[in-house]
């Protein structure tokens, strides 16, 4: 077995730097990350074998020791070390790609799980037929045609007049997270900050954490961000900020007209700014859309996703911003997929415009409304209040996380840990779905009860 390079020395013995340096022919930054690649997939890096100082290895290499972390920095962004503070730094293995460990789920509860209260996605029942518009969609014209479609012309005449401002540029892309990451991308560069809600969408902060972005986060009431803590915010000098107008995920709040105006004021004072506006809903969502496009359209884009409302396998969304910004995305895809089919778009454009479709998804929302409603009633009666207005869950504070998750399992139930949604710490919460639950009274009751427990409100029994 070949002995590694680091075994037998401290972390802080020159000894360590020295032969680490002698296997590092190129000292730029990337050339020393390129080099401690190779070291570790031939496994002459072991995972958990001690990294000399950055100081140490500087010196040893003729480097500044900022050349040494900017590859340290590399290295982190694809799991190939990781820092422990004062202990240094140590070998995690070979590169791999970055999780979305938030939104991926953790830990195993057993095999007795009769009720799963983290996804929070369509009732299959709920979602209107898809034959006529896929019909409709193979029918597109410049059916197999190579030439890149940004937006078909029968799917931009029916979303343009459903936007809240008018958007210079249009594009449609694969589902409402491929927007926002697509636009992250080509918006801000590693160590950009971002200002987020707190607690926002755990898929935002896992895109963000994977593009290597600094999150800032702002405090939010029932109405969305407050002007306040944003005017604090842009003082880091964010590029961007993230944000969800409408069934905020996961507090469910929309954003007021009034609020809008008061957000679009203190960003006329940060005019590098770019707003993103994620509309995850879309037209489930009951209330109307505002936007801060409506006072600052040349720097506002919002991405709108249909999966929800109308199937998750058409897989679309779509953005509406600045041409310099939707072109930067564009640019972005050419290296991909190039384009969104225009089967998939013109079938969208068939169901936003056709009436029965159009009814069934108002009643959609409808009924998601009362089953989130009705579990919200329950938890009250038994003293866990949720503030809820919109969209497919609940917020539902907690004594303790993890004891709330431990006794829900118990029972058969799961539910999402609120510390994946959160930027700082805040009040412990559950996320909890509820666009699935059953509308009969005995079952809401009887989960109603066991969250009520779980939370430590009470007995489970209505106050």
């Amino acid at each position: 077995m070949q002995e590694n390079i680091t075994d037998g020395v401290r972390p802080t013995d020159p000894g360590r730097a020295a032969r680490l340096a002698d296997r590092i022919p190129d000292t730029s930054a990337r050339g020393i990350a390129a080099a401690m690649t190779d070291l570790i997939r031939a496994g002459e890096l072991a995972p958990g074998s001690a990294l000399p100082t950055v100081r140490g290895l500087a010196a040893e290499l003729g480097v500044s020791p900022g050349t040494v972390a900017d590859a340290w920095a590399m290295l982190r962004k694809y799991r190939m070390i990781t820092t422990l503070g004062r202990r240094g730094s140590v070998v995690t293995g070979p590169p791999s790609v970055p999780r979305p460990t938030r939104y991926e789920r953790i830990g195993n509860f057993g095999d007795r799980l009769a009720l799963d209260l983290v996804l929070a996605a369509p009732d299959r029942s709920l979602l209107p037929p898809l034959d006529d518009a896929l019909l409709a969609g193979a029918r597109t014209p410049r059916l197999n045609d190579y030439s890149r479609t940004a937006i078909t012309d029968r799917l931009l005449e029916a979303v343009q007049d459903t936007w809240p401002y008018q958007p210079d540029a249009w594009m449609a892309v694969g589902g409402g997270y491929e927007g926002v990451q697509l636009l992250c991308q080509a918006l801000i560069v590693p160590g950009d900050r971002v200002v987020v809600e707190d607690p926002t969408a755990a898929r935002l902060l896992d895109i963000l954490e994977a593009l290597d972005a600094q999150t800032v986060p702002v405090t939010c009431d029932d109405q969305g961000p407050l002007p306040d803590s944003l005017a604090q915010a842009l003082k880091a000098r964010p590029a961007l900020f993230l944000h969800q107008p409408r069934a905020q995920v996961p507090c469910g709040w929309s954003l007021g007209r009034e609020r809008a105006a008061a957000l679009a004021g203190v960003l006329e004072d940060a005019p590098n700014v770019i707003v993103l506006e994620d509309d995850g809903l879309g037209p489930l969502t009951t209330g109307p859309a505002v936007s801060i496009g409506t006072h600052l359209p040349d720097r506002t884009a919002l991405v709108r996703s249909y999966s929800k409302a109308y199937g998750p396998d058409l897989r679309i969304a779509v953005v509406g911003g600045p041409r310099e910004v939707i072109e930067r995305a564009r640019v972005l895809r050419t290296f991909g997929t190039g384009w969104t089919s225009r089967i998939l778009q013109d079938a969208l454009a068939y169901l936003l415009t056709d009436q029965e479709t159009g009814r069934l998804v108002e009643e959609a929302g409808r009924c998601y409304d009362a089953r989130r409603d009705a579990l919200a009633e329950r938890l009250a009666q038994r003293g866990v209040p949720t503030g809820n207005r919109a969209g497919l869950m609940l917020w539902v504070p907690v004594a303790e996380e993890t004891s709330a998750l431990v006794t829900l399992a118990a029972h058969g139930i799961t539910a999402s840990p609120g510390s994946r949604f959160c930027v700082s710490s805040t009040r412990p919460h559950l996320k909890v779905a509820t666009s699935r639950l059953t509308q009969e009274a005995d079952l809401l009751d009887e989960t109603a009860s066991l969250i009520a427990i779980a939370a430590g409100a009470s007995d489970g029994h209505p106050a």
